[in-house]
């Protein structure tokens, strides 16, 4: 909590600087600070047009909060430390296995190094294919910059993008920005241990000619469950988009079929906290915002750059329900029991994160008179580090941007981490043993 809001703070007073605005004036401190929480947050919700507003440093600032928001705090100190060959304590070593939800301290440092050096070979990869677009349109130099900063935000899920005032909605029926886009959305999402599991089991199968059954089964259960909540998650969103906006002239209703079922992928691709948009946000109708609120709160998966409560925590929610009414004894998913502590604790992560959420929708009502919708788009965006708006960012008075930072925040360091940041007690409760209540519940 404390480095992300150091690194808030110092992004803060280097964007106020002068050569940091376009109009090498001085930039108000609320402005300055909204657009350092937003970078380092990874969430995208902006108060003036990144493109426009700041120079090419202040470009060069955001990029730099957007990558150490992506890649968290703890994965660049740790690997800092590693450069100056300094010791690690136990504690550390026990926060490193915590952030990234490994079950032990083996092979975390190695875990770590592949992740940065593939987030490096993904965006750079990204990049590359960005260049094939935007260099002819832009030249090479500004098509350069254009595509690495993109290919940055993108891969680490921030939606900040430096194209103008209508982001990427003139990319709408351009095929390869929308598929790069949203491969880099998604990769980042999925997690890294998703990817190693993956890329391993994709090594055997070609080693020993396995089909694609034999590939899915020697998957480790958490990246089969990643994989098909992912899957369902953006296919669902997809048709949920396209019948909620078939008949919307201002959005999809405008488009032919093949044009507006690209823009319904790409809408429930950057629901899951990128914040990219090809489709004004403001034009959709209830019905979509009211779904895409789902998408939202959900986000990505564990050990990723995209927020949200997890793909694994809404269907662990889900599963036991779904267990529970059938009168199951045990949770089990693809043949494995889902532990009781780990139920409890997606419970934990889901209540913290609603009740927070819905403490800044309130905040945000009362002190600013702002459409209800549109009020709770924001809110649901920024806890879950999204980035989507219905044009009502920059219109907030100073008391709901400060609301907005303070969702973003919580959002990126995890609603339930702040609460049990403040109230972890010292007591050993597990101590004692209680008799067995009686409550009436249903």
């Amino acid at each position: 909590m404390l480095t992300f809001l150091a690194v808030i703070m110092l992004g803060t007073m280097l964007l106020m600087l002068p050569f940091s605005t376009a109009s090498g004036e001085w930039c108000p401190l609320l402005t300055a600070l909204f657009t350092a929480a937003t970078s380092v947050c990874v969430t995208g919700l902006v108060v003036v047009e990144t493109a426009s507003y700041w120079s090419f440093f202040g470009k060069i600032v955001i990029l730099l909060l957007i990558q150490i928001g992506g890649l968290s705090i703890v994965t660049l100190w740790a690997r800092m430390m590693m450069l100056l060959r300094r010791r690690f304590s136990l504690r550390f070593h026990m926060l490193l296995r915590d952030y990234y939800n490994m079950d032990s301290m083996q092979g975390i440092f190695r875990f770590m190094k592949r992740a940065l050096k593939g987030t490096l070979i993904a965006e750079g990869a990204g990049a590359a294919l960005y260049g094939f677009v935007l260099i002819p349109r832009h030249g090479f130099l500004k098509g350069l910059w254009l595509s690495v900063f993109t290919s940055v935000s993108a891969f680490c899920n921030a939606g900040i993008d430096i194209f103008g005032p209508d982001s990427m909605i003139p990319f709408r029926s351009d095929l390869p920005m929308n598929l790069i886009t949203m491969l880099l959305i998604v990769l980042g999402g999925l997690g890294f241990f998703v990817w190693f599991d993956a890329a391993e089991a994709f090594r055997e199968c070609l080693k020993k000619k396995i089909g694609i059954r034999g590939f899915f089964s020697r998957l480790h259960e958490h990246t089969k469950l990643v994989l098909t909540v992912t899957l369902i998650l953006i296919l669902s969103g997809t048709f949920l988009v396209y019948v909620g906006e078939c008949r919307n002239p201002a959005s999809v209703g405008g488009m032919r079929f093949g044009e507006g079922i690209l823009a319904s992928l790409f809408q429930s691709v950057t629901f899951r906290t990128a914040g990219f948009s090809t489709l004004p946000q403001q034009d959709l109708t209830p019905f979509t915002c009211f779904a895409g609120l789902f998408y939202m709160m959900i986000g990505g998966s564990p050990a990723g750059t995209a927020g949200g409560i997890k793909t694994v925590t809404a269907a662990i929610l889900i599963v036991s329900a779904v267990s529970y009414v059938r009168q199951k004894n045990e949770t089990v998913v693809f043949g494995r029991t889902v532990s009781h502590q780990l139920i409890a604790r997606a419970i934990a992560i889901t209540l913290v994160s609603t009740c927070m959420t819905a403490l800044f929708i309130g905040l945000l009502l009362l002190t600013n008179d702002v459409p209800f919708l549109s009020a709770v788009y924001e809110v649901f965006s920024a806890t879950g580090t999204v980035g989507l708006s219905r044009a009502l960012t920059p219109s907030l008075n100073p008391a709901g941007q400060l609301i907005i930072i303070l969702a973003m925040y919580s959002g990126r360091i995890a609603p339930i981490s702040m609460l049990m940041f403040f109230i972890t007690g010292t007591g050993n409760g597990d101590a004692l043993r209680y008799p067995d209540g009686r409550f009436l519940m249903g």
